[in-house]
């Protein structure tokens, strides 16, 4: 009993001390800890920002190709003469990258037919269209515009019904 109370007292001074010294410490360091948070936190949720920015620029232009092409091609089949379907097909596919925010004066459409005759009942029409998605924040000094764009390809094919003639 007597010897524990005696290394208490020999450990009171010197523990008092090492404690008074980490509170010095915190207190030296107070008010820091906001300060690496906000810079650890720009430093990270800035690229991770952009990054889903750019992610959905490049999922927007993909889901636009591709509904520009399959509508293109659905479009191409139920024509009735070859250069009403020219018409509708460039038309749909100037409304379908418009509603997506794509330029479609970039866009480039390539239509072809497994016939000679495009619209000959069971004939395939296949449809791509390219066009290149510009990635945010982007700016447009220095021909970035190359480089900070993604090309998307996108193609649908449709075949012609047999009985698309049957009623002319």
């Amino acid at each position: 009993m007597r010897r524990s109370s005696r290394s208490t007292e020999r450990r009171g001074p010197r523990w008092s001390r090492f404690l008074a010294a980490r509170l010095a410490a915190a207190a030296s360091e107070r008010g820091s800890a906001s300060l690496e948070f906000l810079t650890v936190g720009i430093i990270l949720l800035v690229p991770l920002v952009y990054l889903v920015l750019a992610m959905a620029a490049i999922q927007g232009g993909a889901l636009a190709v591709e509904g520009a092409a399959r509508q293109a091609a659905r479009i191409a089949v139920q024509a009735s003469a070859e250069g009403a379907a020219d018409a509708a097909v460039d038309r749909a596919i100037r409304v379908t990258l418009a509603d997506y925010g794509v330029d479609a004066e970039a866009a480039s459409v390539t239509i072809e037919c497994s016939a000679t005759d495009c619209l000959e009942p069971g004939s395939r029409i296949r449809v791509s269209v390219v066009a290149r998605v510009s990635l945010p924040l982007v700016p447009d000094l220095l021909a970035l515009d190359a480089v900070g764009s993604v090309p998307l390809e996108a193609s649908a094919t449709q075949t012609v019904s047999r009985f698309a003639r049957s009623g002319t």
